[in-house]
């Protein structure tokens, strides 16, 4: 029996509250926590299915909705925004007040971290801070982009900002961030059919009001921030060695440019000396791997790799 509970705490932005969820295993102690930093335009209770699957093996899930996502919105907030003053590391310190507020309950138990699309340049910044924390990273639908076009990206939301339209939904880099990723989705007429082949989890996702908003130029900013942040070596080079990591993507990602993008980030952990990584691409497998029509293999892939570790 899974029981789910939630929590609100402060964020780091000293204004907000982050709404948090748990999945607590029917067990006096789990094996492992699994907290998981969900991606861009959606929300944690859309990892239900996966955090359920875990919690009934003994582990317990956690996870919590970013500033600008889902149930820490709310109904009068802004989408998409995150917050005024510095938001890129803001995010990653929400993540981290949630792994602490959890840890107290529950000292000594292992602490891994899951990161999706979006979570996952979140998580791998927090590698990057707090990396020496916990005993493993998944990092799941990620990817690499050149410094140009970050750049490109940042000046695009620099000018929104500039203009005092940061909290206005920013079109024009919304159609180029996710210009062409349909191209091998053919026959298929949502615009989101890249993010899974699973039609109901599509169907779904266009009816949820926390999911497939436009991020606005403040988001954007705070995307392109993180992404920029991983292509500094004086950053990465602060990521334990012996920490476990894994890898996971779709072989059909768009966001991981088809498997290069992640291949990339894999071989940039291995160039530092990174001891324990491995790399998984699912093939004809899409963006949301946790949501695919393949998921219980992935699930068990995932629940295998966090038994080796353990």
């Amino acid at each position: 029996m899974v029981r789910r509970d939630k929590l609100y705490f402060d964020s780091r932005d000293n204004v907000s509250k982050i709404y948090s969820k748990q999945w607590i295993p029917d067990t006096d102690k789990p094996i492992c926590i699994l907290q998981i930093i969900h991606g861009m335009a959606e929300h944690i209770k859309r990892y239900d299915d996966f955090a359920k699957a875990m919690a009934e093996k003994g582990i317990m899930v956690v996870g919590e909705d970013h500033l600008g996502h889902g149930e820490t919105v709310g109904e009068s907030g802004t989408k998409g925004y995150f917050c005024e003053q510095d938001p890129a590391t803001v995010v990653v310190r929400d993540s981290h007040r949630l792994k602490k507020h959890i840890q107290e309950k529950y000292p000594g138990v292992p602490y891994i971290i899951l990161g999706h699309s979006m979570g996952s340049f979140i998580l791998r910044n927090y590698l990057c801070r707090y990396g020496t924390g916990i005993q493993g990273a998944i990092i799941v639908g990620t990817a690499t982009q050149p410094g140009a076009v970050i750049a490109c990206g940042k000046a695009v939301a620099a000018l929104q900002k500039f203009t005092r339209a940061s909290k206005k939904e920013s079109k024009i880099l919304n159609y180029l961030s996710f210009l062409g990723y349909n191209k091998r989705t053919k026959g298929e007429t949502s615009e989101f059919s890249w993010l899974t082949k699973d039609k109901e989890v599509v169907k779904a996702y266009e009816k949820d009001k926390f999911c497939g908003f436009i991020f606005t130029g403040n988001g954007f900013e705070t995307l392109f921030e993180l992404l920029a942040r991983l292509n500094k070596k004086e950053n990465l080079k602060n990521m334990p060695p012996e920490l476990p990591v894994m890898f996971a993507s779709g072989a059909e990602d768009p966001v991981g440019n088809y498997g290069k993008g992640v291949k990339a980030a894999y071989q940039s952990f291995l160039d530092l000396g990174m001891e324990n990584v491995q790399l998984k691409l699912y093939e004809n497998d899409r963006h949301e791997i946790l949501n695919e029509t393949d998921k219980l293999i992935v699930y068990k892939d995932i629940y295998s790799w966090i038994l080796s570790i353990l």
